[in-house]
């Protein structure tokens, strides 16, 4: 067993499924987690958001399980999913006494989902439904389909988990959603991770029975088209009837595993979180342009975005907005970040984790989703990065990231209703 702030244990089965058992006495409760290596990043033009489109496809019928939901809660569990661009992810919540349930619904529906044509044909009226409702009829719902668009112009990033357009939906034959099951959806491609009142023995012996006897999908996965190096700003002009301007500025980063991700996830945090963060201090409270302004990185497997984005005062352009926010980032830049804050937002980064540790299912989301990217140590080895670097390091990266020519700009401009 590791030695580190999350205990476990991991072993694999000949088929190619990753287990880890988080062991919590204390807990009466078991957490069942399932990661499959899949998101949008995996799709391909044309056939968008079926990760996502699987999501919920898998809470339809499999062979011996005709309602998902009804024979969980049978067993007093609960269940849910996401997805992202880089994974799907399913997990159960039951008491620790009854998680064989939890084997026999997961490994049925890895093994056998029915796709019926009433399943498929229901969900997809669901799926173009949550399409048109959040992204569509909401104020700025449709921003991250203009910001992936412009920012990448051959990595899959370049669409949202949902899809890139409502007709890449309409058009998904069987002969596609099985080809993606099949590809995806098998023990070579996933993590299981189960926590709480749980035993190694029994989560090996269980994990055996119920896992063992599937197939590895033997197939060999297409790479990920990698995204040229940005070498110009890119700005697009966004008008509807919303509110008031808004600005959203995004800067090339490092990919989760790769050296300077967590400079960048510092700096944005400096820039950023809170209301003691820099542009919150600086454009809201004393500019008086922004109503609302944050910083934040999206976590990407592969090379990300540093996002920037705020919502002006009424009468404010956005391009007043970026004209404050680009002085902002030059003081910003020209000064090198001082110790006491980079302390003060490691602190709280600190108190952060510690508060997430407490929930199991937090502590067993994060196991599954670092095993993902190659070993569940490296949640440690990040959180380590980021107590070590110190306020040089900070600023160089900064300075590397948060530049014109990497930048990505989306100004949301309102127009009258």
């Amino acid at each position: 067993m590791p030695n580190n702030m999350l205990p476990y244990h991991q072993f694999f089965l000949p088929n190619g499924l990753e287990v880890i058992v988080h062991e919590d006495p204390s807990s009466k409760m078991a957490v069942f987690n399932i990661l499959y290596k899949v998101g949008s990043r995996n799709e391909k033009p044309g056939k968008t958001g079926l990760a996502h489109f699987f999501e919920h496809l898998m809470f339809g019928s499999s062979k011996n399980v005709p309602v998902f939901d009804r024979e969980l809660e049978r067993v007093g569990g609960s269940c849910n999913a996401f997805t992202s661009p880089d994974v799907t992810n399913y997990y159960i919540s039951l008491p620790a006494s009854n998680i064989e349930t939890a084997f026999w619904l997961e490994s049925d529906r890895m093994l056998q989902l029915t796709l019926s044509e009433k399943t498929i044909e229901t969900q997809r009226k669901v799926v173009i439904e949550e399409y048109k409702q959040r992204y569509l009829n909401q104020p700025y719902g449709d921003i991250w389909h203009h910001m992936r668009d412009l920012a990448y112009e051959k990595h899959p990033y370049r669409w949202p988990t949902i899809g890139q357009k409502i007709e890449d939906i309409q058009g998904y034959i069987n002969e596609d959603i099985w080809d993606f099951y099949e590809s995806h959806y098998s023990p070579d491609n996933a993590v299981l991770v189960v926590g709480g009142n749980v035993t190694k023995s029994q989560i090996e012996s269980l994990t055996k029975k119920w896992f063992g006897p599937i197939p590895s999908s033997g197939k060999t996965r297409k790479a990920i088209t990698s995204e040229p190096i940005q070498s110009e700003k890119r700005v697009k002009i966004v008008e509807s009837k919303v509110p008031t301007d808004a600005l959203y500025k995004a800067f090339k980063m490092p990919g989760k595993t790769e050296v300077g991700y967590t400079a960048a996830d510092l700096t944005s945090d400096i820039l950023g979180f809170g209301k003691s963060s820099i542009l919150e201090q600086k454009l809201v409270k004393q500019g008086k342009l922004f109503a609302s302004i944050g910083a934040y990185v999206l976590g990407s497997v592969d090379p990300g975005l540093l996002v920037i984005s705020g919502k002006m005062d009424s009468g404010i352009t956005s391009e007043e907005g970026e004209a404050a926010l680009d002085h902002e980032l030059k003081e910003f830049l020209n000064e090198e970040i001082s110790e006491v804050k980079l302390q003060k937002i490691k602190n709280q980064g600190e108190a952060m984790k510690s508060y997430e540790s407490i929930q199991l299912l937090n502590r067993v989301f994060n196991l599954a989703y670092y095993a993902s990217l190659g070993s569940p140590d490296l949640y440690l080895k990040e959180f380590e990065n980021k107590s070590k670097i110190n306020a040089e390091e900070l600023t160089s990266w900064a300075r590397n990231i948060l530049t014109e020519e990497k930048s990505s700009v989306i100004h949301y401009k309102s127009i009258p209703s």
